[in-house]
């Protein structure tokens, strides 16, 4: 039997028992795929990380995200809480400002921003966005998602995929009540997805509504349990800077707006999340994807592996 020490943070906030929970396995050596599969459905959270030595150049480890369900190739929480777990174990040095992971889609780095000898925040980098062809049948994504058609579409916006490494199908709504009152159907969303020539994508909805916050938006990310191993999100970095360059490509925000945004998820499962999100473009072509945020340590533990 293996003992292997883990991490619990929770991600995306600075106070416990907010934002979006992840185990980290700070040194994974010895487990092989099966076993990181079984022990991240074990934990049951949105995601488990397992951290192993650098396997390419000009990385400084490499990390496998795992759902229940699967393991994915980039992931926004699990980036930015493991550079706080392993700040924590002092793999990461005090004052040190960039980090870059190995992730299943490459080099992945991120920023770090100290407070005299406490980590506060961490950026990381996602790739340029790709957008996907937009649904048209937008009275079916009205059924399966369980709101009206007049929910969809604030300001004529449509209802598109887009990835910064993970494709989700972006749904803007009209105000956060309609956010607040989503259900997925999982058939009625599956056919949907397959009516548009699709696979089976999370659904990320928000509004730009404007709320006591000032947040540029209000969001959650729901999916049938089959393709992501949790039917909600409390907050999705991987969703986040797609949503950052969807508001900029259709003017929703300006260039200088786009710097910094902050997206609110969570606060429908009691979880509130605050995701900064940073994107910087020269005239309609984004440069640079960076989304960010705090982590607090919860709890440690030990798991032990046959």
């Amino acid at each position: 039997m293996t003992s292997l020490r883990y991490l619990h943070l929770d991600v995306f906030t600075s106070r416990p028992f907010a934002g979006n929970q992840l185990a980290v396995f700070p040194d994974a050596r010895g487990l092989d795929v099966g076993a990181m599969s079984r022990i991240a459905r074990e934990i049951n959270f949105s995601e488990t990380t397992f951290v192993l030595p650098s396997e390419q150049p000009g990385t400084d480890v490499r990390m496998r995200i795992f759902t229940p369900a699967r393991e994915v190739p980039m992931a926004g929480h699990p980036t930015v809480g493991s550079t706080f777990a392993l700040a924590h174990e002092g793999r990461i040095a005090v004052g040190r400002r960039d980090f870059v992971f190995g992730l299943g889609v490459g080099p992945t780095p991120v920023e770090l921003e100290w407070t005299g000898g406490t980590l506060d925040f961490v950026w990381m980098t996602q790739q340029r966005p790709e957008f996907g062809r937009a649904f048209t049948q937008i009275d079916q994504v009205a059924r399966a998602l369980g709101v009206e058609p007049n929910d969809i579409g604030a300001t004529g916006l449509p209802v598109q995929p887009v990835s910064c490494g993970l494709t989700f199908l972006l749904v803007p709504l009209t105000t956060r009540e309609a956010v607040d009152r989503v259900v997925l159907d999982e058939r009625q969303y599956v056919a949907c997805c397959d009516h548009s020539g699709v696979e089976v994508l999370p659904a990320y909805v928000f509004s730009t509504e404007a709320g006591s916050d000032e947040a540029a938006a209000y969001s959650r990310m729901l999916a049938p349990a089959f393709a992501f191993g949790v039917p909600e999100d409390p907050a999705t970095g991987s969703a986040s800077g797609p949503l950052g360059c969807f508001l900029v490509q259709y003017g929703v925000v300006s260039p200088a707006q786009a710097l910094r945004l902050v997206n609110v998820q969570g606060v429908k499962m009691g979880r509130p999340s605050a995701i900064a999100i940073s994107i910087e473009a020269q005239g309609a072509t984004v440069t640079r994807v960076r989304v960010g945020g705090s982590a607090v340590l919860v709890a440690e533990g030990v798991f032990r592996v046959c």
